[in-house]
């Protein structure tokens, strides 16, 4: 609580600045880090409140040998852990990154329509979640087919902690279902990838040679507007040291879906370089694939009976539709409680 205190000291006397508003990016983000940092002082003191509500009911009880008040302590009792639970799985969240905006992107696999239409079904998935946390989503790119589905997508998530949650779904999901594009009502297993990687702050020191890029232009085959197809006006950036790929073709200007495009490979680099632990960008060299496919985290069963499986935390629900919904809650904190007694 002190060291929160005192950012908030800080950020208030930089809000008091007299060119503070100048830059509406910077001052945006001081202001909802400010509201973040009293809102979790504020959850802490009601929670302290509400426990010391708590202690002086069952003093009461005791004293007056009156159990009228149980049911309502209980209840109490009831609501405060959950809250409380709550509250742990936020001061999990504690990785360097972990209150950045998040980059997702899913990727089909192999096996055409019934792999693009499950692509398809995760990207809505974590759009309900999305949603539901009150974040903010921007698709930066999509790769649509003719027959059903996506072949890709990659949306820019915005809110507090968008990537501590979300680094839990990197990796391969896996579904198994009777295919509706099968006449022979045949049952098949489907994958995509799913990759997350925190988005950067401008601070972050990182320079890229632009002699190790090569850029595309092509015209945007998403949905957008009338400016779609209309001019080549997205961006491909290939890095030829690491093989890496992103693409931008949300905005309208080809200059603004270029520093998109760099800032997606900024972040692609430098979480590459502090996993491997790497003085230079320089260093870096070879193939980097989205996933691996052999990293699979998570199967969803539609037949021959229902249940989504988390195979890192055993984490498993049978209500199917419920995760597809978008309530993927259990699974991120399973993941996030994992983590914290592995380190």
């Amino acid at each position: 609580m002190e060291k929160l205190k005192e950012e908030n000291l800080l950020l208030e006397s930089e809000m008091q600045e007299p060119d503070f508003w100048n830059n509406q990016e910077r001052a945006q983000k001081v202001s909802q880090k400010l509201k973040h940092n009293t809102d979790k002082m504020g959850e802490f003191k009601s929670l302290k409140e509400q426990l010391e509500e708590i202690e002086l009911m069952i003093e009461m009880i005791r004293e007056e040998e009156d159990e009228s008040y149980v049911g309502e302590l209980l209840e109490k009792m009831d609501e405060t852990e959950e809250r409380l639970e709550s509250a742990r799985i936020v001061a999990l969240l504690s990785d360097e990154y972990d209150e950045n905006n998040a980059i997702l992107s899913i990727h089909a696999g192999a096996g055409g329509t019934e792999a693009q239409d499950w692509a398809d079904m995760l990207f809505r998935m974590y759009s309900r979640w999305i949603e539901a946390k009150g974040y903010k989503m921007t698709l930066l790119d999509i790769l649509t087919d003719t027959a059903a589905g996506i072949k890709s997508a990659t949306l820019l998530v915005e809110g507090q902690n968008a990537y501590g949650y979300l680094k839990s779904e990197k990796g391969v999901h896996r579904m198994v279902r009777i295919s509706p594009f099968d006449a022979s009502k045949k049952r098949h297993t489907s994958f995509a990838s799913v990759d997350v990687i925190p988005e950067m702050k401008d601070d972050e020191d990182l320079e890229i040679n632009e002699s190790d890029l090569k850029i595309d232009t092509y015209r945007s085959s998403g949905a957008g507007g009338q400016h779609v197809n209309t001019t080549d006006s997205a961006i491909r950036i290939t890095h030829l040291p690491t093989g890496i790929v992103v693409s931008c073709q949300n905005e309208r200007s080809q200059h603004s879906n270029r520093e998109t495009a760099m800032k997606m490979l900024k972040s692609k680099l430098l979480e590459i370089k502090k996993l491997e632990n790497k003085e230079k960008i320089e260093d870096i060299q070879g193939q980097y694939n989205q996933i691996a496919w052999g990293s699979q985290i998570r199967s969803y069963v539609f037949h021959p009976y229902n249940m989504v499986k988390d195979h890192r935390t055993n984490a498993e629900t049978g209500n199917v539709q419920s995760v597809m919904d978008g309530n993927l809650d259990m699974f991120m904190n399973e993941y996030l409680i994992m983590k914290a007694k592995d380190s």
